[in-house]
């Protein structure tokens, strides 16, 4: 009996969080913070139909603890307060250094902004554009010489970079990938780590495979299964991750992955009201919201109404944590990682612990 109830119980914790989170971009209604979720890359991969049951406690019974070989916490620049000196992390990865229009590399933070870390840190190189990426990967350039030149000089500090490039055009697969050798070829001894989005199947140019034989790490970034635009769901649902755990660890190896958790949400709004208007349907929303209130403001017209909007909100808790952990430990994966600090709940760190054989 008691374990009837305990599976009821289970079953309207996870309805009631999978009914709220929180969200970044402006299509959402939700904002909180700078930089809360990654760039998007939207995953159609086919999610698994069955649904995964996962024993979650009562309120008064202690959450699992998890134990990881690494585990990876991205950090932005600026932001180094969210770093606390007792949290069980092995490698940071410092966010970041941008590409610019030039395709010059800039914005490189200084690993000296955290003294009180004393694991390995990593510094992550972002391109968010898809023709400046094209651009500055092409194999034989002058801008990629350049480039590469630069990331070398920045990692000096660093024990290793990392490359996060989430808009690699469809017909420049040979050319990251021979980008990413020479980086690697030039790094020495120091690491290279490589993100890549979530898949349960190959797709597009992020080979775990082909990275993997170059990288040192593959950060798969098990997040944004449901974006800004998508319908509502969950950032990263448990069926899902599963299905991208087992993919990276047939691929990219439980050495090299390292699987990524997201510590933040997305909200979705059912109405979104900001559009351009051509004047029939200006004159449609006065009539259907029976506007009376019309003003000028220095000769332009203008009013205002009300709607209701419905927000659907997903988000992470300590329960989807620890559930989550608990089923990539239960597969075999060996490295967690999480995007990004400031976002969590501080109990998490409570339920995180390193192996002592790493």
């Amino acid at each position: 009996m008691h374990t009837i109830l305990k599976f009821a119980l289970a079953l309207i914790i996870l309805t009631e969080f999978s009914n709220c989170k929180s969200a970044p971009q402006p299509a959402d209604i939700l904002v909180q913070e700078d930089m809360e979720a990654p760039e998007e890359t939207p995953h159609n991969d086919e999610i698994p139909a069955e649904e995964i049951e996962y024993e979650i406690p009562f309120p008064d019974e202690k959450l699992p603890e998890s134990s990881f070989n690494e585990v990876w916490a991205y950090m932005a620049s600026n932001r180094e307060r969210d770093f606390k000196s007792h949290y069980p992390i092995s490698d940071i990865v410092y966010f970041a250094a941008e590409i610019d229009v030039y395709g010059r590399l800039t914005g490189v933070p200084s690993r000296k902004n955290i003294p009180n870390f004393n694991g390995r840190s990593h510094l992550a190189i972002v391109c968010n554009s898809t023709g400046l990426t094209h651009f500055v990967i092409q194999s034989g350039t002058e801008a990629r010489k350049q480039l590469i030149s630069e990331i070398l000089a920045a990692a000096g500090e660093y024990d290793g970079i990392n490359i996060d490039m989430e808009n690699v055009p469809a017909q420049d697969g040979e050319h990251f990938l021979s980008f990413l050798s020479e980086i690697r070829a030039g790094l020495g001894g120091k690491m290279l780590s490589v993100c890549v989005p979530g898949r349960t199947r190959a797709v597009g140019v992020y080979s775990y495979t082909a990275i993997a034989a170059i990288a040192d790490r593959v950060f798969v970034m098990a997040y944004d299964e449901h974006w800004s635009g998508s319908k509502p769901g969950p950032v990263a649902s448990m069926e899902w991750c599963k299905a991208v755990a087992e993919y990276g660890l047939h691929t990219a190896g439980p050495e090299k992955l390292i699987m990524g958790m997201p510590f933040y949400g997305r909200g979705w709004g059912d109405k979104s009201t900001s559009r351009a208007l051509i004047h029939s349907t200006t004159e449609g929303l006065k009539r259907d919201h029976e506007v009376r209130d019309f003003r000028r403001v220095n000769g332009i017209p203008a009013f205002s109404y009300d709607v209701v909007v419905n927000v659907t909100v997903y988000y992470e808790d300590e329960y989807s944590l620890a559930a989550r952990m608990q089923m990539y430990r239960g597969l075999g994966v060996q490295n967690a990682g999480f995007w990004r600090l400031g976002q969590e709940t501080p109990t998490i760190w409570q339920l995180i612990k390193l192996s002592p054989k790493r």
